[in-house]
């Protein structure tokens, strides 16, 4: 099919518009890698604490932090993102370059990268793993791949759950250095989302050795093979050593064959020390070098301690989620629009959030192209919300509210003290609560993202690039067992906003779609957006804070 060139420059402008000018930049990876943090002393060891467990190491079945932060640092992606920003920039591919309607995307790849096992680095392995990706058969493996659900939204042939209609057509290996990756339509997602951490490059000879797709699951639990808890292997800076369980460490050590910037640090260690006050205290006893999502209320006394706290801004959406499926009135407008008014975001968002923090009136920050001004807002009312469940015949409602621990997120620093403070407000509308607390890696997000066993959640989003369909698309864009519902024609429009290349017009279409989410659906109710913060001691230095939450350690150093 023939392409005008007026459809050309519409998939320019759209590249430039999302700040994805790097089309074709093939920068060194010694700058794009170290940045300007390069220059500390060589050795040591950096134990960083962490605040659960990862589920697992292999990239593609993962979909949390806890289990991104140590991926990132063994795994490599096509594209990443320059240092401190959400610029992308040149990852195992040196440049990228799209067909005239974005169908069809060509990776000019680094020559001479090795994975960990010693294999070679090449177009085929690429291809490998888009094909490993699509035709990966299992039910309980489909359910594990939230991100190339969201992103490619079908397999080769759907299992369980899964029934979309996939993005992903095909790979070819046309060199040994050149790969394309070719699409069944265009998604506004790319190229930006090939640089997910779920889509890291892994060595085909250790997925084939470790039988990487036999995810089994029994009853409620879901058990990972040998590839992804004992043999991890991608490009990285780093190399998995062990997973020591019952002292809760994970030891990474330099790979001294990588194809940047060799890490600075011997070894990279991650302490799983699930509560936040236990972290702060090791790390003032010097136990651990640092930790992510330190407590807003601890910021100025870790100051005056001598630690480097540093707050990131704010690229996040937390959430109280509504599964209407448990109790059917949850399907009714007026029950969700009447949670919406009894949940005093302001005071929440004044008392228990770092500075900075907003109260989010819809599902993205007003940064992404997509947020529509005058969406439907539901500000704090008491006696509306009363007056609506009244309307709905809900006044004496009884509801399951899920909560979970073990776990600081960039837009959830500590999750008990939020669901309290939120169930206090519904109770003050008479709605009653009863908290149900799970493990973060241990039962909660299997028991809200796939059994729905909830009536209430709290969960939110960092976004991994700016688009709109990274959040409400991520969210909403498929029937999921989180929110329990089911309506094809919101599903048709976010897909349909998603194939939009002209970027004014694809913007447009997802203001549409978030006015019908605020006033139709209300799927949940969005609370605010946090700036998060990371702390380390005063030996450390070299570290990056993302906006991303995407930092690498390799450009640390420990004096």
């Amino acid at each position: 099919m023939a392409h005008s060139r007026t459809a050309r420059r519409r998939w320019t402008a759209a590249i430039g518009l999302t700040g994805v000018a790097v089309l074709a930049l093939s920068a060194c990876a010694q700058s794009e890698r170290g940045g300007d943090a390069g220059t500390g002393q060589t050795g040591g060891t950096m134990v960083f604490g962490a605040a659960g467990e990862p589920k697992n190491f292999d990239p593609i079945f993962n979909d949390d932090g806890e289990s991104f932060r140590p991926i990132r640092q063994m795994f490599d992606t096509l594209i990443t993102y320059k240092r401190g920003t959400a610029e992308l920039a040149p990852g195992l591919a040196e440049k990228w370059e799209p067909n005239s309607d974005g169908t069809s995307w060509t990776f000019t790849l680094r020559k001479n990268v090795k994975f960990h096992d010693g294999t070679a680095f090449n177009a085929e392995a690429v291809c490998f793993n888009f094909d490993r990706w699509f035709n990966i058969k299992g039910a309980a493996a489909q359910s594990q791949m939230i991100y190339y659900g969201d992103v490619f939204e079908g397999f080769a042939a759907n299992e369980g759950d899964a029934a979309g209609d996939p993005i992903y057509k095909s790979c070819e290996a046309t060199d040994e250095s050149t790969a394309v990756v070719n699409l069944n339509k265009y998604k506004g997602a790319f190229p930006a989302a090939f640089g997910l951490t779920a889509l890291s490059i892994s060595s085909p000879d250790a997925l084939k050795k470790y039988e990487a797709d036999s995810v089994q699951q029994s009853g409620d639990s879901f058990s990972y093979p040998a590839y992804a808890t004992e043999h991890p292997t991608g490009t990285g800076a780093f190399k998995f050593e062990s997973f020591d369980r019952a002292n809760k460490t994970i030891t990474l050590v330099r790979n001294d064959e990588y194809w940047g910037e060799k890490a600075k640090l011997d070894k990279l260690i991650f302490k799983i020390i699930p509560d936040e006050n236990a972290r702060k205290q090791e790390l003032k006893a010097g136990t651990i070098d640092g930790y992510d999502l330190p407590s807003p209320a601890d910021y100025n006394s870790l100051k005056g301690d001598g630690f480097n706290v540093t707050p990131r801004p704010a690229f996040n959406i937390l959430y109280l989620g509504i599964n209407g499926t448990n109790t059917p009135a949850l399907k009714d407008l007026k029950v969700r629009q009447a949670i919406a008014h009894a949940v005093n975001r302001e005071q929440l968002v004044k008392t228990k959030l770092p500075a900075g923090a907003q109260v989010a009136t819809q599902f993205m920050p007003d940064t992404v192209a997509g947020y529509a001004d005058d969406a439907q807002e539901y500000p704090y009312d008491l006696a509306k919300a009363k007056d609506l469940l009244a309307q709905a015949g809900a006044g004496n409602l009884s509801l399951k509210f899920y909560v979970p621990t073990e776990v600081s997120r960039p837009y959830m620093p500590n999750p008990t003290e939020l669901a309290a403070v939120i169930a206090d407000d519904l109770k003050a509308a008479g709605i009653n609560v009863e908290l149900v607390s799970r493990p973060w890696n241990g039962g909660y997000k299997d028991d809200v993202q796939k059994f729905g066993k909830h009536d209430l959640h709290l969960l939110g989003w960092t976004g991994d690039y700016n688009d709109a369909g990274n959040f409400i698309g991520t969210f909403f864009g498929r029937e999921k067992p989180e929110f329990g519902f089911n309506d094809p024609a919101l599903f048709d429009a976010i897909s349909a906003a998603d194939a939009v290349v002209d970027q004014t017009e694809h913007a447009d279409a997802y203001k549409q779609v978030s006015r019908d989410l605020m006033s139709k659906f209300l799927p949940a109710v969005p609370v605010s957006h946090s700036p998060p913060a990371i702390v380390v001691s005063s030996k450390i230095s070299g570290l990056v804070p993302s906006p991303l939450t995407d930092e690498r350690f390799d450009t640390v150093s420990k004096g």
